[in-house]
């Protein structure tokens, strides 16, 4: 899918502020009222945003990324944050984007993470590794060990072709069955784990992950296709689904369905307790969704990668808003899929 970004589209919801203003219009009680402070833990994760440069647009994208989108990650930020994975010794290197793999020093930041001998994770849209250029990178990928997390949306074409555009099903298909070719998901080699992560093509909440993974796993190995596992991620509403869900007519029920879904033994899983967020210019967030909102960290947290201290990190109050109810709503969601 190659639309324009609601920021080129000059739509009002391509300013977080107005996407705050909008879920705060909505008749909800707070989310601290909910769930309480939500105190950081110890950090395992540093993810990098490598910018919003996409070679898709797709209708559920929270980072209303795209192929004309042109921030980026600079030089001086991947060294930054490269610099504090070795200082720190964090063991988690989660690379995203937009599509991360179209960053210019992509291969590099791979390269350098795994030398520290940390585990990398690539969040890959699949119809990326379709594109010429890129032909190499499931063989890149294999030889450096590592993780690719896979978005398919759904094990059909027509509802996976909704949300990210025509022909990304068939792409898809042919980018997994690459990486099944060079060793992914194979008794082999165990390591090169294939993660899928699902999410819902309307206003509802994913189904059950282990039900789900199953009914993947069937249709998915009738076409030739393995993967290791399946996360199941409710969509946020943010950007560019927010804008759907108010155009559908969908928002406040939608909304209402998140807060009714509530589930208080989701909140110990969500992410943002044992994860650094870091921006394509180096601001520090609490979590992806929290970047796209421009919700700010707590005052205890450092304002960019250059000045973190793991200890203030580890210290601070998540900030949170009316959002935050995607993430602890029914079986619970955070960027490794359920977490109750």
């Amino acid at each position: 899918m190659k639309g324009l970004s609601l920021l080129a589209e000059r739509h009002p919801l391509a300013s977080p502020q107005a996407q705050r203003a909008r879920l705060a219009s909505l008749p909800l009680p707070l989310f601290d009222e909910r769930a309480g402070s939500i105190m950081a833990g110890t950090i395992d994760t540093l993810q990098m945003n490598l910018g919003k440069v996409c070679n898709q647009t797709c209708a559920h994208c929270h980072v209303d990324a795209g192929p004309d989108r042109t921030e980026v990650m600079s030089d001086d930020t991947v060294d930054a944050c490269l610099d504090v994975l070795e200082r720190e010794r964090i063991a988690v290197l989660d690379i995203t984007g937009g599509a991360p793999e179209l960053h210019p020093r992509f291969e590099d930041i791979v390269r350098r993470g795994r030398a520290l001998g940390i585990r990398v994770l690539d969040r890959c849209n699949l119809s990326v590794l379709t594109l010429p250029r890129f032909a190499h990178l499931p063989r890149f990928f294999a030889a450096q060990g590592v993780e690719v997390v896979a978005s398919l949306p759904y094990w059909e074409a027509e509802r996976t072709d909704a949300q990210r555009g025509d022909g990304v099903f068939d792409k898809s298909l042919r980018a997994l069955r690459l990486l099944n070719e060079v060793g992914y998901a194979s008794e082999a080699r165990p390591e090169l784990a294939l993660v899928l992560v699902a999410n819902p093509t309307g206003a509802f909440l994913p189904a059950p992950e282990r039900a789900l993974e199953a009914d993947f796993r069937a249709r998915l190995g009738l076409l030739g296709v393995r993967f290791t596992k399946l996360a199941a991620l409710t969509n946020m509403p943010i950007a560019r689904y927010l804008e759907w869900l108010d155009r559908s007519g969908n928002t406040e029920r939608y909304m209402n369905k998140l807060h009714g879904a509530f589930n208080a033994a989701a909140v110990a899983g969500v992410m943002c307790r044992t994860l650094v967020s870091v921006g394509w210019d180096g601001r520090l967030w609490d979590c992806d969704f929290n970047q796209m909102l421009e919700v700010a960290p707590s005052s205890l947290a450092a304002a960019h990668i250059r000045d973190f201290s793991r200890a203030r990190w580890q210290a601070r109050k998540i900030s949170t808003d009316a959002h935050c109810f995607g993430c602890t709503a029914g079986q619970g969601s955070s960027c490794g899929g359920a977490t109750a």
